[in-house]
C-alpha cells in the first residue's frame, strides 16, 4: 500500500500533466511529468535506503516505477508526427537520368599566392 503523500503528489503531477498538455505540447508536458516523477522516486529511494525504512517506501517505490512508464507510454504516442528538432522538413534530393546534375567545377592548380609571371 502506497503513502497518500506519494499518491497525492502523483496525483497533482498528472493534473498538471494533463493541464500543461493543453497549453503546450503534449510531449512537452509528459516531459515535464517524467522530470518530476524521477524527483518524487529519488525521494523514495533515499527514504528506502535510510535506517528503519517500512515497506511502505518499496511500494511507493514500485508506484512511482509504474507511473513513470506509464506517462513515457504515452510520450511515445504524444511524440508521432512531430517536426523534427532542426524545424524543417527534409527536402528529397532529385535523382534520375531526367534531373540535371551539378558537377563542382574545376577550378585547376592554384599558386598559393605567387604570382604566375614568375
Amino acid at each position: 500500500m502506497i503513502t497518500t503523500e506519494v499518491a497525492n503528489a502523483m496525483v497533482h503531477i498528472e493534473k498538471h500533466r494533463q493541464a500543461m498538455a493543453k497549453e503546450a505540447s503534449a510531449a512537452a508536458a509528459c516531459n515535464e511529468a517524467l522530470r518530476k516523477l524521477h524527483e518524487l522516486l529519488g525521494r523514495e529511494h533515499e527514504a528506502l535506503q535510510s535506517p528503519g525504512a517500512s515497506g511502505e517506501h518499496a511500494a511507493n517505490v514500485e508506484a512511482v516505477k509504474a507511473e513513470i512508464e506509464r506517462v513515457k507510454q504515452l510520450a511515445g504516442t504524444a511524440g508521432k508526427g512531430v517536426m523534427p528538432k532542426h524545424g524543417r522538413p527534409q527536402m528529397r534530393k532529385n535523382v534520375g537520368p531526367s534531373q540535371p546534375q551539378y558537377h563542382a567545377r574545376n577550378k585547376g592548380r592554384r599558386t598559393m599566392g605567387r604570382s604566375s609571371g614568375r
